[in-house]
């Protein structure tokens, strides 16, 4: 087992880490821009190294500075956490050629799944389930007309290297098509350094579902159930459940083994998460994998009991799992609301700032992971999430009723959150159902 890891990260995750490790009897060392030196992952780790200005580019992205590190404080492995470099296949060679273990994936295996034309070839050859669409890369405006014609539209025009639900456009008729399709590639080439499309037919109003993968380097590889994600702004996530309402015992098996085959297809190691639209008549199609750990792995480890963080590092380590996929039992349910600092009634404008007054809920069943304190101020340089509630309890029905009491009892003064748009959420009918899917939150808000 290592002896120290450096998490390459900032924020609720870092600390979140660092937590695993501390129980783990691992040394940490935190990263930090000099806007963080205040940051409470710095203050939890037992050691902590600058690398760089505010500026992520010149620091969380800064491979030189981070590699540098870990080499000087003796770090024999690095956590990525999520964002940042934890999917940059260049990074984790890095690491592999300086004999620092890498906690996730290999670099070969993020750079397969993260070039999502590529992935999509891949499962189609391996009989995966996917969306009707481009087999590949979709390299000219008349290939895309071509494809557009044959699937009908609505479409999903696709950036290859996107993620975070960033590079994606619906377009709903041919005359659309020939408005965005350079215009999307010109905003990839942007945003991504490759302006590789590729086309997806756009399924109305469908469920989004994904299942978490565990996999060592002996073979085994296992699921722990799904997560339902389908409460999205903007395709980004809001609010995630475990287990999902839509899926009984039949369909998590059959979309579990699925899960099981897209990560043996590209002989996956480590945590990972592999997604899914479920369309209104039950079938399902893999969309993507997240070769890392998710914003919303704790539903998970509510329901199973499984602690994600220890088992990524476990596995780094070269250790076996220590569970058959018998073993994983899905008790009880959770939910997890993602607080961002934000200004929900202007268009959800970040809001950074300082933290004048906080209190957290607590009591049975309720979990806090968060890097906020009081008198913390939060930098506008980077993702407004700043706290996550996740809340467990025996059934759906007493979880939602223990998550709306939590959030009575979240304060937080000083800058805008979005915890007043969660309470709304959770007191729909459709919530309360369960029926909402990933249209749903956008309807809600132009009510």
């Amino acid at each position: 087992m290592f002896k120290k890891i450096l998490i390459a990260n900032r924020g609720e995750i870092a600390v979140r880490i660092i937590r695993a490790c501390r129980e783990m009897g691992i040394k940490t060392v935190a990263v930090f821009s000099d806007i963080d030196k205040e940051a409470l992952h710095v203050q939890m780790a037992d050691e902590a190294v600058c690398i760089g200005p505010a500026r992520a580019k010149d620091s969380y992205l800064n491979m030189q500075n981070i590699i540098s590190a870990a080499i000087l404080t003796g770090s024999e492995a690095i956590h990525p956490g999520f964002g940042f470099l934890s999917e940059n296949s260049k990074f984790a060679k890095l690491c592999e050629e300086c004999n620092i273990t890498f906690i996730g994936p290999s670099a070969e295996a993020i750079e397969l799944m993260g070039d999502k034309a590529k992935a999509r070839e891949v499962m189609i050859k391996n009989n995966i389930p996917v969306v009707p669409g481009s087999d590949g890369k979709v390299d000219s405006l008349e290939e895309a007309v071509d494809i557009a014609n044959k699937i009908g539209f609505p479409i999903m025009i696709k950036a290859a290297a996107g993620g975070g639900g960033r590079g994606i456009r619906i377009v709903r008729d041919i005359d659309e098509l020939f408005k965005v399709f350079d215009m999307a590639k010109n905003e990839a080439k942007n945003a991504f350094g490759d302006d590789s499309m590729y086309i997806e037919k756009f399924i109305e109003n469908p469920k989004h579902i994904e299942f978490q993968i565990l996999a060592d380097s002996y073979g085994n590889v296992l699921h722990l159930g799904e997560r339902d994600c389908s409460m999205q702004r903007k395709n980004q996530k809001i609010i995630e459940e475990a287990p999902s309402v839509i899926l009984d015992e039949n369909l998590r098996k059959k979309m579990g083994k699925v899960a099981i085959d897209v990560a043996k297809a590209v002989n996956y190691k480590n945590a990972g998460t592999v997604e899914f639209l479920v369309d209104k008549n039950g079938s399902f199609y893999f969309i993507e994998m997240n070769t890392r750990i998710q914003v919303e792995h704790p539903v998970t480890e509510m329901i199973t009991g499984i602690d994600l963080i220890k088992e990524q590092i476990r596995i780094a380590a070269g250790e076996k799992l220590e569970y058959s996929q018998e073993d994983i039992k899905i008790i009880g349910h959770a939910i997890e609301c993602r607080i961002n600092a934000e200004d929900v009634e202007n268009g959800f404008r970040p809001s950074p700032g300082k933290i004048d007054f906080l209190h957290f809920p607590g009591g049975l069943g309720v979990r806090i992971d968060s890097c906020i304190y009081q008198g913390y101020t939060i930098p506008s340089s980077y993702d407004s999430m700043i706290a996550k509630l996740i809340v467990y309890a025996k059934d759906r029905k007493e979880a939602i009723e223990r998550m709306k009491r939590a959030l009575e009892e979240f304060v937080i003064e000083g800058i805008k959150t979005n915890i007043d748009l969660h309470y709304e959420l959770l007191n729909q009918k459709e919530f309360i159902e369960g029926t909402y899917d990933t249209g749903f939150l956008t309807r809600f808000l132009h009510r």
